[in-house]
């Protein structure tokens, strides 16, 4: 009887919701895709000099995308599962 009642007693609580792991994954997919452009851009031959470094893809809208999942991801931390359960209530 006691381990029946331990057993109900841990019901798996997650901290998080299903919303919550959603708008995670999507922000790590987002932070991926921008370091997948910053990623490149260097040359085999040290003597050469290579202007795709500087590419508008590597210095401006890779860091944005690198800084909106940032974004997405504490956003997806903050979200409250259980927002829409409390109001009703």
């Amino acid at each position: 009887m006691g381990k029946q009642k331990r057993k109900e007693g841990t019901k798996n609580n997650f901290i998080f919701g299903k919303k919550n792991y959603k708008f995670m994954l999507i922000g790590l997919g987002i932070i991926a895709l921008g370091f997948i452009l910053m990623a490149g851009g260097g040359s085999d031959d040290p003597n050469v000099f290579d202007e795709s470094i500087f590419s508008w893809r590597r210095i401006r809208l890779a860091p944005t995308l690198v800084l909106i999942g940032f974004g997405i991801q504490i956003y997806a931390i903050l979200l409250n599962p259980n927002k829409n359960n409390n109001s009703k209530s």
